[in-house]
């Protein structure tokens, strides 16, 4: 199985609560008509992120799909259509960008609402193959090991791109799951976060990484 993951802002002029109303509603119902589409995740970045600074992204979306030929047999349906005639009433298109991913489930515990995305580049003196090998083998222990953490889940992206000279905005995205605020917060004060942080620098370009705060809504697929 495969998942996409988009993210991207809002249309300009819009409130956040208008984006997140629209998203969940009108545009949810349009996405699960999809055919070859298995699970829909939108996560919405929580509205108390936009006390301090605009966050990165306004929302995170996750689709699987059981291969890459069922996403590609979409191009060409009118529901695919119909999905993206509306992404221009509430999303900014210039904002948008997408990742096909494999995911690597490094703590398989339970699915909480509150969900830490962060959006990964590697170094650009490592290949894809040992930034993606390092992440999973040596890094991915050092996180599981952070307290309060419920589940953790690398999403590496496929290599197709890497074979096709291409290079994707990002590498790999990091979900983790948190029961709460606090819980989070309490996190990044640990030994092992810090371990953690320090290893980042073998593997991936460090420093203030992009990432978004979310609140999960499970869609129901028809």
């Amino acid at each position: 199985m495969v998942k996409l993951i988009a993210f991207f802002k809002r249309k300009a002029g819009l409130s956040v609560q208008a984006f997140q109303k629209h998203w969940r509603g009108d545009h949810a119902e349009l996405v699960i008509r999809q055919a070859g589409l298995r699970r829909y995740v939108q996560n919405h970045t929580l509205e108390s992120a936009y006390q301090s600074r605009e966050p990165v992204y306004d929302g995170v979306a996750e689709a699987w799909f059981d291969d890459t030929e069922s996403m590609r047999a979409l191009a060409g349906s009118a529901e695919y259509k119909a999905v993206r005639d509306d992404e221009s009433r509430f999303i900014d298109p210039g904002s948008m960008g997408v990742l096909i991913t494999d995911e690597v489930v490094v703590v398989d515990g339970p699915e909480s609402k509150i969900k830490m995305v962060t959006f990964l580049n590697k170094r650009t003196d490592v290949t894809a193959e040992f930034f993606q090998h390092h992440w999973r083998e040596n890094h991915g222990p050092l996180a599981a090991q952070i307290p309060g953490l419920l589940r953790y889940v690398q999403c590496h992206a496929r290599p197709g791109i890497y074979a096709a000279g291409r290079s994707p905005l990002f590498d790999g995205i990091p979900i983790s799951w948190f029961e709460d605020m606090q819980s989070l917060r309490d996190s990044g004060e640990s030994a092992a976060y810090s371990q953690t942080r320090a290893d980042e620098k073998n593997f991936m370009i460090s420093g203030r990484l992009p990432f978004v705060i979310t609140r999960a809504h499970e869609i129901e697929v028809q």
